[in-house]
């Protein structure tokens, strides 16, 4: 990707999810790690990461988000822009990439808007998934039915699931470095 459209892109991301976004999402001035995958008209399609999608770009001049993208989103906008927060209830099933429902909506940025890309968070801070919003900010916290997010993609498991904390396969209270079989 050459530098003018880096910064078209850039402008862009800014536009739609305010200052500073599109730094995050496609780095700086010679970060070469950021492609575009075109459609056979030219068209920009898919902006990629290491072969990774940050970010779609649909007919309509918006983006849409891809899990990698959301996390870029979520380390450099301050909350709660963007943001809908669930609990504990509901974050296994948008890990995996289920819908949040406005039943389990705790907060959410108050300039959310139908049809905006969202970030959805566990009250703990967590990214859960990207998605677009159904619903407005108002009724997503008044709302005890309905889908508030319809949930594009999943970020998965906790990286810490599964593994101590040393992120090696030893059961629980097994020390490899003292312990010896």
């Amino acid at each position: 990707m050459d530098e003018r459209e880096r910064r078209r892109l850039r402008t862009l991301a800014d536009y739609q999810f305010g200052r500073g976004a599109g730094r995050a999402l496609f780095g700086g001035d010679g970060d070469g790690s950021v492609t575009v995958r075109r459609t056979s008209t030219g068209r920009p399609q898919q902006v990629l990461a290491d072969g990774v999608r940050l970010v779609s770009y649909g007919t309509d001049g918006r983006f849409t988000l891809g899990a990698a993208g959301g996390r870029r989103l979520h380390a450099a906008l301050d909350p709660p822009a963007y943001r809908v927060v669930v609990g504990d209830e509901s974050e296994p099933y948008v890990r995996d990439g289920a819908n949040a429902f406005a039943k389990f909506v705790r907060d959410v940025d108050p300039a959310v808007r139908p049809g905006d890309e969202v970030l959805v968070v566990h009250e703990r801070g967590d990214l859960l998934g990207v998605g677009r919003a159904e619903l407005p900010a108002g009724a997503m916290r008044d709302f005890g039915t309905g889908m508030a997010v319809k949930t594009r993609e999943g970020v998965g498991a906790p990286a810490d699931e599964g593994s101590d904390d040393r992120g090696g396969d030893d059961p629980p209270g097994v020390d490899p470095a003292t312990d010896s079989a």
